[in-house]
């Protein structure tokens, strides 16, 4: 077997047995990303020589040492550039270090470099990015496929094993969309579980970081390192962190799993709702027990995110003005409003501004009670309908996208129709539950397909029993195309 092919269960073992080094994972890694990244565009930023210092330095007794991991370019990371995929940002070269990134650097782990990801984390294709477009691996010849975003790049670069995990951000999805899309395993945690400190901010309420990988247990492994209260961050939650790698030996028999009716509408894709099936097909025969949920309010949730997202862009974008850092485009002559408004027109993108708009429209005086404030009453609503449905079972199954991957010439015109790529993930944010995404199958066509677990708030390892079960009967090994 490859190095590259290596779990980190994987790697871990390995390493601590003798059987190889964490120079040797880091080369291999390097090597990869080197044949691969051309084509796929998944790593933006490589850190070369920090790379290989860190392994020589990697010490295997440490819960993640010696494993090679990749970061998405929303966390900051002191020294090394950091443009959450806009030209406002540039070459902006941070002199701290995120909060859980520092966590994984001192958990042993090896930094790679820098993931692509859509524009501040704006999107569900990977397309909205300076650096542009990443391709998903499991492209068939003559056609790039999407890797879902945010956190497409992230997905992208586990999937092609150029790493061995990676981190990601989740706002409205951009954890489960994207591993769903390209066949990895992915957790949005609780909201809180993960220090936003140091993460660059879209939607401050909703953004929450979590891990991918290829397994759920190495899901689990790296989330037990990157959560844990902050006190740099006002909505970190001071709970204990357990054990959630031993959480995927646990058994399910008797758990009871929700199916909401309401995320079954007309015109769902057969192939979605035939994996869909079959997974409570498996959690039944592992002994969990299905039972009918109702989410009454999900039918608003799409309309509620796209309200409260981008408000909260609007209000933390406003700092990138053109005067402390980041791009600064002035005409001679030109006063300050000027430079506003000419640093932040060339700065950010096209969807960027569409969100920055609509939020300062739906914030603005005569307007904030009739938008804002009715998605704030609705997302209440959306909240207690989850709480609600607890009473009657301890998970919740539904699939974590609409189709499968689409290609990027496909991609729609009409932005509403984009945002129907998150329909089935945004409710967990406004809810502030976790979200396990894990693939369960294949299409027709030959891309996965994934679903994705809902549970109660820091009851991830509800979820890693669960997902883990569902693994062992998916038994997904297929590897994408382009991949190391």
């Amino acid at each position: 077997m490859s190095l590259t092919d290596l779990t980190i269960a994987g790697a871990q073992r390995a390493l601590r047995a003798g059987e190889t080094t964490p120079l040797a994972l880091a080369e291999a890694h390097l090597a990869a990303i080197e044949r691969v990244n051309p084509r796929l565009n998944a790593f933006v930023t490589l850190h070369g020589e920090r790379t290989l210092e860190a392994a020589r330095a990697a010490d295997p007794r440490l819960p993640l040492g010696g494993i090679p991991l990749g970061l998405k370019d929303i966390f900051c990371t002191e020294g090394v550039r950091t443009t959450a995929g806009s030209r406002i940002l540039g070459n902006f070269v941070p002199p701290y270090e995120s909060t859980v990134t520092a966590k994984l650097r001192a958990a042993g782990a090896v930094s790679l470099g820098k993931l692509n990801l859509d524009e501040f984390a704006m999107g569900s294709t990977n397309a909205n990015s300076m650096h542009g477009p990443c391709v998903n691996p499991w492209s068939p010849a003559g056609r790039d496929l999407v890797p879902g975003g945010s956190s497409g790049g992230s997905a992208a670069a586990v999937a092609a094993r150029l790493a061995l995990g990676a981190t990601a951000t989740d706002t409205g999805g951009s954890i489960r969309q994207p591993a769903a899309f390209c066949g990895v395993a992915g957790i949005k945690p609780t909201y809180g579980r993960c220090s936003r400190w140091g993460i660059v901010a879209y939607a401050s309420s909703l953004d929450q970081a979590g891990p991918m990988a290829r397994t759920v247990e190495d899901c689990a492994l790296l989330l037990h390192e990157m959560a844990g209260h902050d006190p740099k961050d006002s909505t970190s939650a001071d709970v204990a962190v357990p054990d959630f790698a031993a959480a995927c030996a646990r058994s399910v028999k008797g758990l009871r799993i929700g199916v909401p009716g309401e995320y079954r509408p007309e015109g769902l894709s057969p192939e979605i709702a035939a994996v869909w099936d079959q997974g409570l097909d498996w959690l039944r025969e592992a002994g969990a027990e299905i039972v009918p949920v109702s989410l009454p309010h999900t039918k608003h949730a799409l309309a509620t995110y796209y309200i409260v997202a981008p408000a909260e862009a609007s209000s933390n974008l406003a700092r990138y003005d053109g005067v402390r850092f980041g791009l600064r485009k002035l005409h001679q002559g030109g006063n300050l409003n000027d430079l506003y408004e000419e640093s932040r027109a060339a700065g950010f993108g096209q969807e960027v501004q569409r969100r920055i708009l609509i939020g300062t429209y739906v914030l603005s005086a005569g307007y904030y009670d009739a938008y804002y404030l009715k998605a704030q009453k609705l997302r209440a609503l959306i909240r207690r309908d989850f709480d609600e449905a607890w009473r009657s079972c301890d998970a919740i199954l539904a699939p974590a996208t609409p189709t499968a991957a689409f290609s990027l010439a496909e991609q729609p015109d009409d932005p509403v129709t984009m945002y129907l790529n998150d329909v089935f993930t945004i409710t967990a944010n406004l809810a502030g539950i976790p979200g396990l995404a894990l693939p369960a199958g294949l299409a027709a066509a030959g891309l996965p397909l994934g679903l994705q677990l809902l549970g109660r708030p820091f009851e991830e390892e509800t979820l890693f029993a669960l997902g883990s079960a569902m693994e062992k009967a998916a038994k997904f090994t297929h590897k994408p195309g382009i991949a190391a």
